[in-house]
């Protein structure tokens, strides 16, 4: 934090608050206090004690169960999910620990998002954030899933929510509590300033971007997408990751959905499928193998490769929300070169959003403008390819540290210089708007192809 000062040519007494934002659904099991149970001498060896990422994906057998479970029962509030409950959600890691390691379960006081760890650690307070709570939580209407279902899972899981997860409830943009003594000595920042109530890194981006109306769907693009979007309406969304209440905006439904590979695909495919002659030539241009394969990628007319890829290397997010399901590439020959590969690749992750906002536009809650921000912006030859694909404009945000942006524009807001975030996100935020712009030629020979992402 002192080199942020430095670097930003402010001074402590500047600052007025401070945002966070974390991945979500990253989830840390601690002690009352907030010690990650793995600091715990008699649990560091147990690796349940240990934070799960959000794409820990173990605990799909646990979410299929919870699905099943909430189907048959004619639980409300599957549908305000798509009809799934992800495995990388609070409820199916939870009921995974329990299940695998009860020891470990029993000495879990607080089941934690690490968003709101944070902040927990920034200010002496534990404060639930309304956003994970509402998307990876089970949490509508302000209630979550009932004891009764949860001890038809498990009757050991029936106390759940009581014993480990219900908690106050912070709205997004509002104040959690003031910095602390500690955490004031840790950062340089002035003791007792506003720490706004944490965020998801997707969801925080969408005021960055100066999206925050009906019809703007952010893509957040990097090792994966996060799709999220306010609408005035409520619909069911197939396969969606979620609607919340003020999830993202408060007075909107705010959309989730996403793609639980993107970035990491394409990266898996350079450090594993590329010849050695391919990294020699591209160490001797001075360029990185993306950029190599992308120039030789973007040449080729649509569907000169021949190839169809499925974007599922690490399972579907949505619109199928199955971690169990893997990519594929078929239409290979003795001709396919390593570009060929890579713009499939590149074209399958475009047809997965494409899809997903298909699932939108016909459930109601009609896309009219894509906004793109994240670490692959930077290529513009996989941004023409989402304009074409989907055949919408693309909006680029204006920062290239998003979510960093959003947390500082709802520290703004808990620290009560604007309103609302709603009146922040033109001021803070930006974007620059059809940025991008479908090719109708390019366009046009892109059919949709019924249960498959890729092109025809």
């Amino acid at each position: 934090m002192p080199a942020a000062l430095r670097a930003a040519g402010v001074s402590a007494e500047q600052v007025i608050g401070i945002g966070t934002d974390f991945t979500a659904c990253t989830m840390v099991p601690t002690t009352a206090d907030g010690t990650p149970l793995n600091e715990v001498p008699e649990f560091a060896g147990r690796p349940h004690a240990y934070a799960k990422l959000w794409k820990h994906h173990a605990a799909q057998g646990q979410a299929d169960r919870i699905n099943d479970l909430a189907h048959s029962r004619g639980e409300s509030w599957i549908s305000r999910y798509g009809g799934f409950i992800s495995s990388e959600w609070e409820f199916a890691k939870g009921l995974q620990i329990l299940e695998e390691d009860p020891e470990v379960y029993a000495a879990v006081d607080r089941w934690v998002e690490a968003a709101d760890w944070i902040v927990w650690q920034l200010t002496g307070r534990y404060v639930r954030n309304a956003c994970t709570a509402g998307y990876k939580g089970i949490r509508q209407d302000g209630q979550y899933p009932s004891k009764d279902f949860l001890a038809a899972l498990n009757p050991e899981f029936a106390d759940f929510v009581e014993t480990k997860l219900d908690h106050q409830i912070g709205q997004l943009g509002d104040r959690a509590g003031g910095l602390s003594a500690q955490a004031a000595a840790w950062t340089g920042l002035p003791e007792g300033i506003a720490v706004a109530v944490g965020n998801v890194d997707a969801h925080v981006t969408a005021p960055a971007a100066d999206a925050v109306e009906s019809g703007q769907m952010v893509a957040i693009m990097g090792t994966s997408t996060c799709h999220v979007m306010n609408a005035d309406v409520l619909a069911e969304v197939p396969g969606m990751c979620g609607v919340v209440d003020g999830g993202i905006l408060a007075g909107a439904w705010g959309y989730e959905a996403g793609q639980s590979g993107v970035g990491d695909i394409f990266a898996w495919y350079v450090a594993n499928q590329v010849p050695g002659e391919y990294a020699e030539e591209a160490e001797s241009r001075g360029l990185s193998l993306h950029e190599l394969l992308t120039e030789k990628a973007e040449v080729q007319p649509v569907g000169a490769h021949g190839l169809v890829a499925l974007d599922w290397h690490s399972g579907n997010r949505s619109v199928l929300v199955d971690h169990e399901l893997s990519g594929m590439v078929v239409g290979l020959t003795l001709t396919s070169r390593p570009e060929d590969v890579y713009r499939a690749l590149l074209e399958s992750t475009a047809f997965g959003t494409r899809t997903i906002i298909e699932a939108f536009d016909a459930s109601g809650v009609p896309v009219r403008e894509l906004v793109v921000a994240g670490g692959l912006l930077k290529n513009r030859f996989l941004m023409q390819l989402y304009s074409d694909i989907t055949r919408l404009p693309i909006s680029t945000i204006t920062s290239e540290q998003g979510p960093a942006l959003g947390s500082a524009i709802h520290a703004a807001v808990a620290a009560g210089a604007y309103a609302d975030v709603r009146a922040a996100a033109p001021i803070m935020g930006g974007r620059i708007k059809e940025a991008y712009t479908p090719d109708p030629a390019a366009a046009a020979l892109r059919r949709p192809v019924r249960g498959v992402q890729g092109p025809a």
